[in-house]
């Protein structure tokens, strides 16, 4: 490789100076061409005059042909005529002297200017393109006239303008401004139409009067817009754009008319000289590259205005060479490499590339992954990429990662993430080999090395020994396959595994070798077993609440027997409805009581005990007998909430909280006297209006230690109707109760009905298959008064 960079040098070197020579001596010979047929002079003499005319000026051989070549187009009407000094060519024949100074000008400046054209001459020699001598240009006219930015425009044959160089400014502004139509307003236009140049140096005038260039226009407070005149008029522009604002001086403007006047040659001659290709300029370079292995370029880096390195241009590329969209080889040649290989742009690879190109230490940068197209589709692999300074070039190289060592890498990766390690054994050697996986697995130090293939089984704990030495004998004696699990203990840990096997014979159809995994499985069986215990727990705890539902219920239905039908207490029919709850293994507490009380009165109780189950079917019970009893024994109805609210408190067997509601029936004055605790209002129905009676005072029973209760009376009248009912019927978890309160109230409106068993249509139609909760509900309705 090393002798090849430098072949590849000698010959580079050779290409440079032979293509500068061949440039040189193409604008020498044009512009002996013109003197010859301007003053009828042989070769050799119009070869003497330019270099005579050249030392009496001051300027190089190259600049003095440029100049020549420019002054075939008569100066631009217009045109400042203090840019004589510079740019002005004398007659083509005669001897030539040495212009004098005028008197008090400042030969300094004179000096500068003729400084930056000589520069400048010698640089169009090697300038290929619009857009490398825009480049050119503002590399030169940054330092001398404050130049940040440089556009040139040629004129269509249509109108408007094409973009066909530029330099300082972005691609995005550029692609913007590249066709420009014919309209008013463009300086550049105007500035091509009347052939002299045009002064842009008060920015707040200039935008009102054109359409000025930037994004923001603020970017650049002042410009210049020069014609050059390549032919009978002028057909390209160019802008010179400064950030800083100011009028553009004398010296200034004398030099840029110069520069303009330079250029006129080398645009003149674009159409008819052959520009170098990149091919023609990689030449002597391209054969060796394609000779050479692998994926390997040589780049030239490519400079902006600062001198930075922007970019780099593939002038070589080997045939392994591939970039994004597939191009290979001779594709890539005269290609930007951040065009062709975008992840050159990784910040780590971009500095080393520099510093290679800098100090001239190779580089080798850390892998990366790219993506190339193979057999048409797009794959992601992964280069490390190697640079070498080769002159002012670099050859850089994409070393692919090998793929046996990628397969390697995957291998290690599936073993890490299934927990598994491969295991062979040569049945002829009796030797064996693992992977690093395998020793961690069967816990089994490295340095031990695998154990035989017989002695495996006494890696397992003891129980499991044989069934693995049983395996181990088939597999070598009649071949067959086996995938067994076995125990094995690491440390105070038994952990649980399982081992695939085949084994592999020889033409002779003998056993010559046995391959396969061991897997490490300790999490999924201990899951496993996790799994069992806890079903096997849960159909416990399913049985054990099923005996307690079934005890439950047996003990509520004896506690609380239903009526099969209405019964009549003091002159009311009374219909009792009792709805359990339809999910769920447990019983509810929800209970009822309604008797007829020794003075002829009417006892009605609804109560809700909080939870469910036995110790709720206890507290049911014990309420509804003491309810009962308290009032038969002379209780006021407050005074019993009182002493039912204690019991609760100082109850060790009381579950809880719970709600009441109780209703005493006096039928001579028909007068219902009621008292709560907690619990839904009764529900009225009077003359087909249905409304919930006031709530008295009363707090949940078990809540606090001295709670107020008090009383309510209600008179009630011939058809009345009055429901007592838990909360079931009205609560559903995704809503507050006074919802459950209104579409009970409708619901009692709608089915308005003094016929027997009309509790069970309406407690359907209100539950609509919603029974979350135990429901029990007392239907107490006033006879009709006979006509």
């Amino acid at each position: 490789m090393a002798a090849l960079a430098k072949v590849v040098a000698r010959q580079r070197a050779e290409m440079d100076r032979l293509r500068d020579q061949a440039a040189t001596e193409a604008v020498l010979e044009r512009a002996k061409g013109v003197l010859m047929a301007l003053s009828g002079c042989t070769p050799d003499a119009a070869g003497e005059d330019l270099q005579r005319r050249a030392k009496a000026a001051n300027r190089t051989l190259i600049e003095e042909c440029w100049i020549t070549l420019g002054s075939l187009v008569p100066p631009l009407p217009g045109a400042d005529p203090s840019a004589t000094p510079l740019s002005a060519v004398p007659a083509p024949a005669g001897p030539q002297t040495v212009r004098p100074v005028a008197a008090g000008r400042d030969t300094s400046d004179t000096d500068d200017g003729f400084a930056v054209l000589a520069r400048l001459g010698r640089s169009l020699a090697h300038v290929v393109s619009p857009h490398d001598l825009a480049g050119c240009l503002l590399e030169e006219l940054a330092a001398e006239v404050d130049a940040d930015a440089l556009l040139i425009f040629r004129s269509r044959p249509t109108g408007g303008l094409s973009l066909i160089g530029h330099a300082g400014v972005d691609d995005t502004l550029a692609t913007q401004w590249a066709q420009v139509p014919p309209l008013s307003g463009i300086t550049a236009l105007e500035a091509l139409r009347a052939r002299e140049p045009y002064w842009l140096e008060d920015f707040a005038t200039d935008r009102e009067k054109f359409l000025l260039i930037g994004d923001p226009p603020e970017r650049w407070l002042s410009r210049a817009w020069l014609p050059v005149p390549t032919g009978d008029g002028a057909e390209v522009c160019i802008g010179i754009l400064r950030t800083r604002s100011g009028p553009f001086s004398p010296r200034v403007r004398q030099l840029l008319s110069a520069v303009v006047r330079l250029c006129a040659g080398w645009l003149r001659s674009l159409g008819t000289r052959p520009e170098r290709s990149t091919a023609a300029a990689a030449a002597a370079t391209q054969p060796v590259f394609d000779s050479l292995p692998g994926s390997a370029m040589l780049l030239t880096p490519l400079r902006g205005p600062s001198g930075e390195v922007e970019d780099y241009r593939i002038d070589a590329a080997t045939r392994q060479a591939v970039d994004v969209v597939g191009r290979t080889g001779r594709q890539l040649l005269g290609r930007r490499i951040l065009e062709c290989f975008p992840s050159m742009a990784d910040e780590a690879l971009w500095q080393g590339c520099l510093r290679t190109l800098t100090t001239g230490e190779p580089f080798e940068g850390e892998p990366f992954a790219h993506q190339e197209v193979v057999d048409g589709t797009a794959e992601l692999s992964t280069y490390a990429v190697h640079s070498a300074r080769l002159g002012g070039a670099l050859v850089v190289t994409w070393v692919r990662q090998d793929s046996s060592d990628r397969q390697e890498q995957r291998l290690a990766d599936v073993q890490r993430l299934g927990n598994l390690g491969w295991a062979s054994w040569n049945l002829v050697t009796d030797e064996g080999s693992w992977s690093s996986q395998a020793f961690l697995v069967l816990n089994r130090d490295p340095a031990l090395g695998p154990v035989r293939l017989a002695d495996l089984p006494e890696l397992a704990l003891p129980e499991d020994a044989p069934m693995l030495a049983r395996a181990v004998r088939e597999l070598v004696r009649t071949g067959r396959q086996f995938d067994i699990p076995f125990r094995v203990r690491s440390g105070t840990e038994v952990r649980h595994l399982r081992m695939v096997a085949e084994v592999v014979t020889d033409a002779e159809d003998r056993p010559v070798e046995v391959h396969g995994f061991v897997q490490d499985l300790t999490a999924q069986r201990s899951a496993e077993l996790a799994l069992v215990e806890s079903e096997a727990a849960i159909v416990t705890q399913h049985g054990v609440l099923r005996a307690e539902r079934s005890l439950a219920a047996r003990l509520q239905h004896a506690l609380l027997p239903l009526p099969t039908r209405p019964v009549n207490l003091a002159g009311l029919r009374v219909e009792v409805a009792y709805l359990p709850a339809e999910s769920g293994i447990h019983v509810g507490g929800d209970w009822f009581s309604a008797i007829e009380l020794p003075d002829g009165d009417a006892l009605f109780v609804v109560g809700d005990v909080a939870g469910h189950g036995i110790d709720a079917v206890a507290t049911m019970a014990q309420l509804r007998f003491t309810a009962k009893g308290m009032v038969i024994t002379g209780s006021s109805l407050t005074g019993a909430l009182t002493r039912l609210n204690t019991l609760l408190l100082h109850s060790r067997d009381s579950h809880g909280t719970a709600t009441m509601v109780l209703a005493r029936y006096d039928p001579d004055e028909r007068c219902l006297v009621w008292a709560q605790a907690g619990h839904p209002p009764p529900l009225l129905v009077r003359g087909g209006q249905v409304q919930y009676l006031d709530r008295p005072v009363g707090m949940l029973l078990g809540a606090c230690s001295d709670p107020d209760f008090e009383e309510a009376r209600c008179v009630l009248e011939p058809g009345d109707r009055v429901l007592l009912y838990t909360d079931g019927l009205v609560e559903r978890p995704s809503e507050g109760i006074d919802p459950g309160l209104e579409r009970l109230a409708a619901a009692v409106a709608a089915h308005h009905s003094t016929d027997p068993g009309s509790l069970a249509p309406l407690l359907a139609s209100v539950l609509d298959g919603d029974g979350r909760d135990d429901v029990c509900v007392v239907d107490i309705r006033v006879p009709d008064v006979p006509d």
